[in-house]
């Protein structure tokens, strides 16, 4: 058929379906709007490009887009908006369960670097200050993202009830900055791990310069190969345990409790799978990670992580859900991205800068929407009968922190999109 009257006739079933703010631009120069007002552009660099827009193969147009056979003009968030629009009349579509996967210390290994060994000063560019490359913790919504991560860092420390002395113990610590933070806050000895060496390297930078190195040290090694039994008072994860593997959740938490002293806690901070069968319209987050940002990823559902716990004589006291949290850190990192992306392409290439954007964008809406979720899971070794030394309530949590003016409580309709510059994508 004609590659013209191909496109025509799709774009005349779209408008009669419903009025859509794009623009279509051939190979060609041919132009092709489908409402009254275009806010976003989509460039087909190709005949496979087309493909994948008339079949609406959302995945299809992701990958056309990180590999330059597609270019887009306009707002990220307007894109994301989009392809929700264009699915609306979709069946909502239940988790696709993969087969759990073989996470041999090779494999793992290959997976953080691939993801984290990218650059150092290209995280620089839209992570806090502290370099932490996880769910923010907001007790407003109108924090900046260096507040919010200061603030999820302390949250932490707070339900690990940490004193000085204490040894704590991070698993998959990124760029050092839970336990740099736990060191100077709370006085303890911290440990942290991680099988990136850009973020070895520049986490024992870090402790060096900040003069906590006699309080504070960083190893590279596997999980699976620290040493010792009841070695730790406190052991934190956070954002690691997405990377272990369905099949290694027993040998995750059963390494997690012969490292904790009888009575000691543990807090687990990971994404999940949520139990009911919603999922975020557009793009297809899981597969397009798997591909492009987080090879071998496997995300637990929470009612299995705790299960899997508690088999370890991990008892659970507290859970948390974080998920607006996290859908509003990623939209900051997003803005920081944008407003860094010449740089960004100058250290890492074009391909990395629209893989990184693309995916927290799109992250962002799967987090908003419901499509997967994130919690906290704050738990104590206790392998005898007796009781956990945790407080009778939460209130140390929560008196210092809770927000005075009802104005501040976080309405459920406030989570918005940032507003955005238009610009390429």
């Amino acid at each position: 058929m004609n590659i013209d009257r191909l496109l025509a006739q799709w774009a005349q079933r779209q408008r009669e379906r419903q009025d859509l703010p794009l623009r279509v631009r051939t190979w060609n120069g041919r132009d092709v709007n489908l409402g009254a007002e275009a806010r976003l552009t989509v460039t087909l660099n190709g005949p496979g490009a087309l493909r994948h827009l008339v079949g609406m193969n959302l995945g299809g147009l992701a990958a056309a887009y990180i590999e330059g056979d597609l270019d887009l003009e306009g707002s990220v968030w307007d894109a994301m908006a989009l392809a929700s629009q264009m699915t609306a009349d979709a069946p909502p579509s239940r988790p696709r369960w993969r087969l759990p996967r073989a996470h041999s210390r090779r494999v793992d290994a290959e997976a953080i670097r691939y993801h984290y060994d990218v650059s150092n000063d290209f995280y620089g560019l839209w992570l806090d200050r502290n370099m932490v490359y996880s769910c923010g913790y907001f007790r407003t919504g109108h924090e900046d993202i260096h507040q919010a991560q200061e603030q999820k860092l302390d949250h932490i420390c707070r339900k690990l009830m940490l004193k000085p002395g204490d040894r704590l113990l991070d698993i998959g610590c990124g760029w050092g900055g839970l336990i740099r933070w736990a060191t100077k806050n709370y006085g303890v000895r911290a440990t942290g791990i991680t099988l990136s060496r850009n973020q070895h390297e520049y986490a024992r930078e870090r402790i060096a310069s900040e003069g906590l190195a006699d309080r504070c040290e960083v190893l590279f090694c596997d999980y699976r190969d620290l040493p010792g039994e009841g070695v730790y008072d406190k052991i934190a994860s956070v954002g690691m345990f997405e990377h272990v593997g369905l099949k290694n959740l027993p040998v995750y938490f059963g390494t997690a409790r012969r490292l904790l002293k009888e009575g000691g806690l543990m807090l687990n901070h990971g994404i999940t799978n949520p139990e009911s069968v919603r999922s975020a319209k557009g793009l297809d987050a899981g597969d397009f990670i798997d591909r492009y940002v987080f090879p071998h990823g496997e995300l637990p559902s929470i009612s299995r992580t705790v299960q899997e716990m508690g088999r370890e004589d991990l008892e659970v006291a507290d859970v948390e859900c974080l998920r607006s949290h996290y859908a509003q850190t990623l939209m900051h990192w997003v803005m920081r991205l944008e407003a860094n992306a010449e740089r960004a392409r100058a250290i890492a290439g074009e391909k990395r800068y629209r893989i990184w954007r693309l995916y927290m964008a799109a992250c962002a809406q799967n987090f908003a929407q419901g499509g997967v979720t994130i919690h906290q899971v704050l738990s104590s070794k206790q392998t005898g009968h007796g009781l956990s030394s945790l407080p009778w309530t939460r209130a140390h949590l929560y008196h210092a922190e809770a927000p005075r003016d009802p104005a501040q409580l976080r309405d459920p309709e406030s989570l918005r999109v940032p507003a955005q510059q238009s610009g390429g994508l």
